[in-house]
């Protein structure tokens, strides 16, 4: 029987906005973008221009320090501009969709009758590579190394997070077929991750050629960092590969049909949004069909991603490449007049500060505001009763402020990515950009073992 995992320290916070179990086809997007970053450490090297006429798993770009790995568009169509920020970096690679929808054509077969190169190559060249991630540092794979396992976790436990049961409706062909592909690549075990607290989907419960795991506890028990510290640590000099269950059914697709179909089901949630639900999409979209009058009046904050991790758009922006929901949530633009001496039944709070302690089930409506500014950083407490490992986070992120290489090393800085510490970030009196900060120590940890 597997094994029951049980996280008790975390937190849920529990928002209004949920969205509600019903599939809409949303107008198909102008627009479409994919977006260099969106992956950390890319160094984009163009291979279209402006006017180029594309189809769906077109090459857009490739890392220029690692040429194998390609970035394919998501549709067919024109590259209608390609945006750049400071130092003309590239920002955006915007497609303008054609009316019918027109694939590259790539091999497929049976991974069972293929070598671990051969499917390697296949994923490679269709530019669905870079839905996989490792760990240590939450970086795309590297092709060149074997990892020791696979992780995918099932199941979000963030904020308003979509039900991924829900999400593979209709795809569960196409997630075992990717988990046969996946076991290919590691001479470990692929983990399917699923939460106990209710019964999944029988794609991820009964999933062969994996070993299903199953976790209870609140966020971020979710999260495939916890997941593999509590399964399979990662030491120094070892990797660890990680993906999420819709990118498992691209590369499924992949191999079933020969063609980069990067459709996926997004969830549209926050308090902000009138009718939250669950849209088919194709990664990149223009948010625009989809919150077109479904938002209420007033100033919000749209983000791809939960309201921990994610990343803030326009309301024409783009679902980003590992993302399967939008938030809206209202923008904080007023400050609060002692708001600290208010009784706060409507406020949510990790302590007992305010009198919502007392209605643990309530759902909240909560802005941008940061409830306060940059303070002392000491000693707390608080990060250890959100992280749910067996490290000292307070002690880590001094050790990344001082750059102090060895301490980091012993104080786990390679079992951690940015979102595993949101929470620690979101409960920080000090109110530190921690999840900034890991980053900050990871891209050290790079340089210095490059």
């Amino acid at each position: 029987m597997p094994r029951v995992y049980i996280t008790r320290k975390g937190l849920n916070i529990k928002l209004k906005g949920k969205a509600e179990k019903i599939f809409v086809k949303a107008d198909p997007a102008e627009l479409y973008a994919v977006k260099p970053t969106d992956f950390h450490l890319l160094v984009p090297k163009l291979e279209v221009k402006e006017g180029d006429v594309v189809k769906a798993g077109t090459p857009l770009f490739h890392d220029k320090n690692n040429p194998a790995i390609k970035f394919a568009s998501p549709v067919s169509g024109i590259v209608a501009s390609i945006n750049r920020g400071e130092r003309r970096v590239i920002q955006e690679v915007i497609i303008k969709a054609s009316a019918d929808l027109v694939y590259e054509q790539f091999p497929k077969g049976d991974p069972a009758a293929m070598d671990r190169d051969q499917i390697i190559s296949v994923i490679l060249s269709s530019g669905t590579w870079p839905a996989i991630r490792q760990r240590p540092y939450n970086i795309i794979a590297s092709p060149a190394r074997t990892p020791k396992s696979i992780f995918i976790s099932a199941f979000d436990t963030a904020p308003l997070g979509p039900d991924f049961d829900f999400l593979i409706k209709g795809s569960e062909k196409e997630f075992q077929a990717g988990i046969d592909v996946l076991a290919r690549l590691t001479p470990g075990l692929v983990h399917v991750n699923i939460s106990d607290e209710f019964p999944a989907s029988p794609a991820f419960s009964k999933a062969r050629n994996a070993r299903v795991n199953y976790f209870r506890g609140p966020h971020p028990a979710g999260n495939a960092g916890i997941q593999i510290h509590r399964i399979d640590p990662v030491n120094k000099g070892e990797i660890v590969w990680t993906i999420g269950p819709q990118e498992v059914i691209m590369i499924g697709r992949l191999f079933m049909n020969g063609v980069y179909d990067a459709s996926k089901v997004v969830a549209l949630t926050g308090s902000e949004v009138l009718k939250a639900r669950y849209y088919r999409l194709i990664s990149g979209a223009s948010i625009k069909n989809i919150v077109l009058n479904n938002v209420t009046e007033g100033d919000h904050r749209y983000i791809s991603g939960n309201v921990l991790t994610g990343t803030r758009i326009d309301p024409e922006g783009y679902v980003g490449y590992y993302d399967s929901q939008v938030t809206v949530i209202p923008e904080g633009t007023e400050p609060e007049f002692l708001g600290w001496a208010k009784p706060g039944f409507g406020k949510f709070s990790l302590s007992r500060t305010f009198f919502s302690w007392l209605a643990p089930g309530r759902e909240y409506r909560i802005n941008t505001n940061m409830q306060g500014g940059h303070r002392a950083f000491v000693a707390t407490g608080v990060y250890e009763k959100v992280l749910p490992m067996k490290i000292y986070p307070m002690q880590l992120f001094k050790a990344i402020m001082i750059e102090d290489i060895e301490l980091m090393e012993q104080l786990g800085i390679y079992e951690i990515a940015e979102e595993d510490v949101a929470l620690c970030e979101y409960v920080c009196p000090s109110k530190m950009e921690l999840q900034a900060l890991v980053r900050k120590g990871l891209d050290l940890m790079i340089k210095e073992m490059s």
